[in-house]
């Protein structure tokens, strides 16, 4: 069937409501538009779905969550019975249609006669995690597009350890979906649905006091709680509610709230983008914290799993702390924490990701820690977690990446904003009490581990031919390997699809622990590492530039260097 031919049998489907057939009409002479939409269904990956919302089979609709709820309805089928009335938890954010489309999984669940345990309300996705965990659930969907503009939603799916979808089970979902009819695949009308049951304020209880088991050192907000302010912001998301109770909880008696962001609003009309990566979204913040004489900002992303700081570099200007630093002092901070209270495991270990800043294993090396790297993604370090603590190898005190992503403790098993957010607002306590701001703190631990810069490169290439250029790219760099990068010799090329390693100098090849992704790294002569990965889910080639130096003004120089390099792959 052609787009053109889906396209028409949308139209004529007495399924779609009529506003959704005139979205369609208003297309007809719009051909590039139509194929756009119709040339194929969303694929489905390990992270879900994810796109922009609208009619058609390549967007994110009522009809195209039914169809991927259908899929993965009869995966867990497949499971058997006892597996079956486990259940799956539901949990959507704060984006336009979120409810509805939460709802929609709901029905499809319920009519293929799997339970649904639903959240009343818009809740933080680790606390599905959670959830799923809590009350033994086989699996977990959770509609949301995390930090995306306002244009995209998503749907992320979770299985019974409350990590996402493991590969076997999400090509299976992919499988079913091809053979499945969009419109009339899925199963609507049924006699006998099983139970939706509603979660709320219970569980809110109980994942809050996970989460305040996190702290190490009480006496250290104690002792500055009557003086410590900071701002919180959520963005007009999902951690408008939990973040600040948590925060309260922990004994914080000054948490300034930006208002105008702590309306629910998937329009995210205060923000450009609603990501605590981009600086600009802390504008209201900022003004916030100087007129009250705030020490920190902290920001939960919409569906609170990323959270973002920015510190008083001592003048009364704030400055954005990258993921990589923010990760650096929360490793660091922890592990000195559990050495003050005596709470520091046996064999601890620090996880991060391939393109997280090497700095991370140099902190968790001096400090007696072993530090594992993984693919990108909350589900590999979930997996390393469970494969090190399930076999006494170790114990995980602390999982992160670049992008924001941090996860403590065993409750959840995906990157999680609030209790992030308590830790967090822990350490900045235990710095204000030695006279220190997080600035302080990070330029002393450049001082004590060495000067580290890093820089995620976005090369957005959208649209059907933003695709094929970047596979074309992945292609080209791999028939032709570099040996030189913007004046210096490349040392080892590594290929993470297949896991091998070549050494330029003599061509000799070996193999890393990790394979199966399709990544390319370049360790470089003056110890950088470059990183070449297309994102999974948003049609951009990321690349990470990880450098160090003898000092701040070397590592940066190595950073705009290679940067420059970057720039020339969109070509």
């Amino acid at each position: 069937m052609s787009y053109r031919d889906t396209y028409e049998a949308w139209l004529a489907s007495p399924i779609l409501m009529e506003e959704e057939k005139a979205e369609l009409e208003a297309i007809k002479n719009d051909d590039k538009e139509i194929e756009s939409r119709f040339f194929d269904q969303l694929s489905f990956g390990t992270a879900g779905l994810r796109g922009t919302m609208g009619m058609g089979t390549y967007r994110m609709n009522i009809y195209t969550v039914r169809h991927a709820t259908q899929a993965f309805a009869q995966v867990i089928l497949a499971e058997g019975p006892e597996a079956v009335q486990r259940g799956v938890a539901v949990c959507y954010d704060c984006r336009n249609n979120s409810p509805e489309f939460a709802r929609a999984a709901a029905q499809v669940l319920a009519c293929n006669g799997i339970p649904v345990r639903l959240f009343e309300s818009l809740r933080p996705t680790p606390e599905l995690s959670f959830a799923i965990r809590e009350y033994g659930c086989i699996a977990g969907i959770n509609v949301t597009a995390s930090h995306n503009p306002k244009e995209y939603n998503g749907y992320k799916v979770y299985w019974e350890d409350g990590a996402q979808l493991p590969p076997q089970h999400a090509d299976q979902v992919a499988k079913i979906m091809k053979e499945l009819d969009v419109l009339t695949g899925p199963q609507l009308g049924c006699a006998t649905p099983a139970p939706i049951t509603e979660m709320g304020a219970e569980t809110d209880e109980k994942f809050l006091a996970n989460a305040l088991g996190q702290v190490y050192d009480q006496a250290a907000v104690d002792k500055v709680a009557d003086t410590f302010k900071m701002v919180y912001t959520p963005f007009h998301g999902t951690g408008y509610k939990l973040i600040p109770e948590a925060l309260k909880r922990l004994g914080m008696k000054h948490v300034i709230c930006v208002p105008e962001q702590m309306v629910i609003d998937g329009n995210f009309p205060t923000v450009v983008s609603p990501n605590p990566e981009n600086p600009e979204g802390f504008d209201l913040a900022v003004k916030l914290a100087k007129e009250n004489g705030a020490d920190f900002i902290l920001g939960s992303d919409p569906d609170a799993d990323r959270v973002g700081l920015m510190v008083n570099t001592g003048s009364g200007e704030f400055k954005v702390l990258t993921g990589n630093q923010t990760g650096v002092l929360l490793l660091d901070y922890l592990i000195g924490a559990m050495k003050r209270t005596g709470k520091l495991p046996v064999n601890p270990v620090a996880l991060k990701t391939i393109v997280t800043t090497e700095m991370a294993r140099k902190v968790a090396e001096v400090n007696g820690l072993k530090c594992f790297d993984t693919f990108t993604g909350f589900k590999f370090l979930a997996q390393k977690k469970d494969q090190l603590e399930s076999s006494g190898e170790g114990n995980v005190i602390m999982s992160y990446e670049e992008s924001y992503g941090y996860m403590l403790g065993s409750f959840v098993r995906d990157k999680d904003a609030v209790t992030a957010a308590v830790a967090m607002t822990e350490m900045a306590a235990y710095y204000a009490g030695q006279g220190m701001t997080l600035y302080d703190a990070l330029l002393a631990l450049y001082e004590k581990y060495g000067y580290y810069s890093e820089r995620t490169m976005n090369l957005v290439m959208p649209g059907l031919d933003g695709l094929k250029k970047m596979a074309v790219l992945m292609a080209n760099l791999r028939e032709k390997p570099p040996v030189e990068i913007a004046g210096v010799a490349v040392k080892e090329q590594k290929d993470y699809k297949d896991g091998s390693v070549v050494s330029v100098a003599d061509g000799a090849k070996s193999a890393m622990e990790l394979s199966g992704s399709n990544v390319l790294r370049y360790e470089m002569a003056d110890g950088t590492s470059l990183i070449v990965r297309p994102s999974g889910t948003e049609p951009k080639v990321k690349v990470y530039i990880l450098a160090n130096g003898t000092s701040k003004e070397d590592a940066e120089a190595k950073v705009a260097k290679y940067a420059a390099w970057a720039e020339t792959l969109k070509n």
